[in-house]
């Protein structure tokens, strides 16, 4: 089992930056890709971006390319997103995920575990 909790979220006025935090319990935070998501008002959960347990691979959403940063720390077992350049776009909820998995996940079913979420509002 595993647990995470996000943190960082907040109001930036457009053009700003973030970083977003994600805490994972449980000793096996290498065996799990870490990832990303993000949900709008309106709208269905979207994929932004992964990185796998050796921090070698990653995999962003176009959207956000260029623009945020995934890194991950395990020996604190926490991941963290960077967020620059920030759009009234991006405003929305953003979910840590984990996914037992060693290789790059996009899909919402590929993840095992799921932060409760922190919001995001970018003012124009």
């Amino acid at each position: 089992q595993v647990q995470l909790v996000e943190s960082g979220g907040g109001l930036v006025q457009a053009g700003g930056s973030l970083r977003l935090s994600c805490g994972a319990s449980g000793r096996t935070f290498t065996s799990y890709t870490m990832g990303w998501f993000r949900q709008a008002p309106g709208k269905e959960r979207e994929f932004v971006v992964c990185i796998n347990w050796s921090s070698d691979g990653t995999y962003y959403a176009d959207s956000v390319k260029g623009r945020f940063t995934i890194s991950r720390d395990n020996a604190k077992n926490t991941v963290y997103l960077q967020m620059n350049s920030l759009e009234p776009e991006d405003t929305a909820v953003y979910y840590c995920a984990a996914a037992r998995s060693s290789f790059i996940r996009y899909r919402e079913k590929d993840y095992d575990y799921w932060g409760q979420g922190t919001q995001v509002t970018v003012a124009s």
